[in-house]
């Protein structure tokens, strides 16, 4: 699933995709079907949800993975608007390791409602482009691991002028 440009603002419903940036701030396109344009100063706090993380009992668990988890399964992704309970122990299942006294329901309700938002939209069945990009560089690091096994690359001449 690709999350690169997808954004939430804070204090606002939703999720937005982020089109441009000018002198006032970020240009932003709401993910719903209105798909309305709207520009946020650059006081609002916007974050990137390839960036943010959940509270974890010894680390803190990325949003990304949790949403591919519930992806994985998406009949089974409660309604947001369903009891705490049930979201809690829907949310146990698919984050086990999450910090039960510092993840609150309502924040449970907000992911649940992204992945619904997500899972609608095309992106949801696109590449990771950074996923990609980090398994590349791990072959190139494994390439390059083992210089004795390597081709060993000719010598280069300088020209007589």
């Amino acid at each position: 699933m690709n999350l690169r440009g997808i954004v939430a603002v804070s204090g606002k419903p939703g999720l937005y995709k982020v089109i441009g940036q000018n002198k006032a701030g970020f240009v932003l396109e709401s993910l719903d079907e209105a798909k309305n344009k709207t520009v946020i100063n650059g006081n609002a706090k916007v974050a990137a949800l390839q960036e943010i993380t959940v509270y974890g009992q010894a680390e803190d668990l990325q949003l990304k993975e949790i949403i591919a988890k519930m992806g994985e399964n998406l009949a089974g992704v409660p309604d947001a608007k369903a009891d705490g309970k049930v979201l809690k122990d829907y949310f146990a299942v698919v984050a086990p390791d999450h910090d039960t006294e510092r993840v609150y329901a309502s924040d449970i309700k907000k992911i649940v409602s992204w992945v619904k938002i997500l899972s609608a939209l095309p992106l949801w069945n696109e590449a990771d482009p950074d996923a990609e990009a980090a398994s590349d560089e791990e072959v190139k690091a494994e390439e390059t691991a083992t210089p004795e096994e390597a081709p060993k690359k000719a010598k280069k001449t300088k020209k007589a002028e």
